[in-house]
């Protein structure tokens, strides 16, 4: 195999799918200068933002990888790194010998990190638990394998490491884990279904009934869709798609045709874009009886197929080599009847939908307990606050009372003092006498006091002479 870029090398681990998270295109042999006029349509930053592992940290692990990738050293040791490398933890240490300014910038993600996890776990324990409980933010992040929960403010070797490992076992849960999501699916809108057939009438559910067969019909009643990696489904392909000569089909061309990003692999998303056309056969969003969610497990179905069948290394990634080795084999031009579809293999056996169905009910009476007792609380703090208002009424009362009691003695006792203590007189005092301050009296000797003078004596008239 040609030396790979450093996103390719990283690529040969077959469950990291870095390829997934990155979504750029991947230098293979000998880096090639492209001029932004020939530079491919769906490389470059444009796709970064758009592609998504379904991982709860997928940011931080792009945001991770771009940052590394600025800086020149570990460049150079991720391209000449194999995957023994990277998983046995050789390439993370060559962390230790990177730029300065990378590594500020590494550990401002890390405490982004750390600062996120907490707000998520603590929104998880207020749901569960009273709100003001103390937690032990480190016992509860060890749950988080994706970084060294005991140091939480600098990235180290350590947490490379542990992102390297960690995404690559989730990424091969990814799809298991799609396929019971979709089980779960299907089991709850066949539950759905049956409860809403046994709330109608007998007339009323036989007609029911024979809309939904009616619709199922409509379904089943599609073309033939071929297998997916077959010659005649690429075939189609190449006809419809690419315009091109079916009988002039050519696997090594094909294979560049669909090479998107020209990285010298078909990827799982390159892949995806070659069965539209069979599940456009099958699907329609325009028909009530098509089901859309149906149609990205009809996707994934159809990868996981060429995957087995094509992916010889189990790389997630599909080589030329691996491509073409594929067209030579028997299975290659004999497809049978096609490709068997979702409602041909039900997702679920009649067992698993009882469990569910159990599962369901032991969920709605916890619920519904749990709604009685908050309606029980609600109803008892009503009654609280209406005591409390019934005691604040009476409060304001009293308070209204004693104002006015005080109000009439004030009325009582004379004229109240003014704002600054004075008294204050009524109109008939106006005119009495004011007495001097006390301060300005002076003690007078009684001698010296001045006695007004007597008015002069009138003559008497002598009244007998009358």
């Amino acid at each position: 195999m040609p030396s790979s870029g450093p996103r390719a090398v990283l690529l040969l681990l077959p469950l990291l799918l870095l390829r997934a998270v990155l979504a750029v295109p991947l230098e293979r042999g000998t880096p090639q200068q492209e001029s932004p006029a020939t530079e491919s349509p769906v490389s470059g930053p444009a796709l970064l933002s758009s592609q998504d592992t379904g991982l709860y940290y997928h940011r931080y692990l792009q945001e991770v990888i771009n940052v590394l990738e600025t800086d020149g050293h570990f460049r150079e040791k991720l391209q000449a790194a194999n995957a023994e490398d990277i998983k046995s933890g050789k390439l993370s240490r060559e962390l230790d010998f990177v730029s300065h300014h990378v590594r500020t910038k590494l550990d401002e993600l890390k405490r982004q990190e750390v600062s996120r996890l907490r707000m998520l776990l603590k929104a998880k324990m207020d749901a569960e638990q009273e709100p003001n409980v103390q937690l032990d933010h480190l016992s509860l992040l060890k749950q988080f394998e994706h970084l060294d929960p005991q140091n939480q403010h600098t990235f180290e070797a350590r947490d490379l490491e542990l992102l390297i490992q960690t995404a690559t076992r989730d990424l091969a849960q990814y799809d298991a884990a799609h396929h019971e999501e979709f089980k779960r699916y299907e089991m709850l809108k066949e539950h759905e279904r049956r409860r809403y057939l046994e709330s109608l009438g007998e007339e009323q559910r036989k007609e029911a009934e024979r809309k939904l067969e009616e619709q199922q019909r409509r379904h089943r009643e599609h073309p033939k869709v071929n297998v997916p990696g077959s010659q005649a489904q690429l075939k189609e392909v190449w006809e419809e798609l690419d315009g091109l000569d079916p009988n002039r089909f050519n696997p090594k061309t094909f294979f560049i045709l669909h090479d998107i990003n020209s990285d010298g692999v078909l990827d799982e998303q390159e892949l995806e874009a070659l069965f539209t056309k069979e599940l456009e056969k099958v699907y329609d969003p325009k028909n009530e009886e098509d089901d859309m969610r149906e149609m990205e497990e009809e996707r994934l179905r159809m990868r996981e197929h060429v995957m087995k069948n094509v992916d010889t290394n189990q790389d997630r990634l599909v080589t030329l080599e691996e491509f073409l080795a594929s067209t030579q084999r028997k299975e290659f031009g004999d497809t049978g009847e096609g490709w068997e579809t979702v409602e041909m293999h039900p997702a679920y056996t009649e067992e698993e939908l009882r469990r569910f169905e159990e599962e369901l009910a032991a969920r709605e009476a916890e619920l519904n307990a749990k709604a009685q007792r908050l309606s029980q609380e609600t109803e008892a703090l009503g009654r609280s606050q209406g005591r409390l208002e019934a005691q604040k009424r009476e409060l304001q009362q009293a308070v209204l009372q004693m104002e006015q009691r005080k109000q009439q003695q004030q009325s009582q006792n004379g004229p109240a003092p003014g704002p600054e203590g004075q008294l204050k007189f009524s109109q008939d005092t106006d005119d009495a006498p004011v007495p001097a301050p006390a301060g300005d009296q002076k003690d007078v000797d009684p001698s010296e006091k001045k006695v007004p003078d007597q008015p002069p004596e009138l003559p008497r008239l002598d009244t007998q002479h009358l």
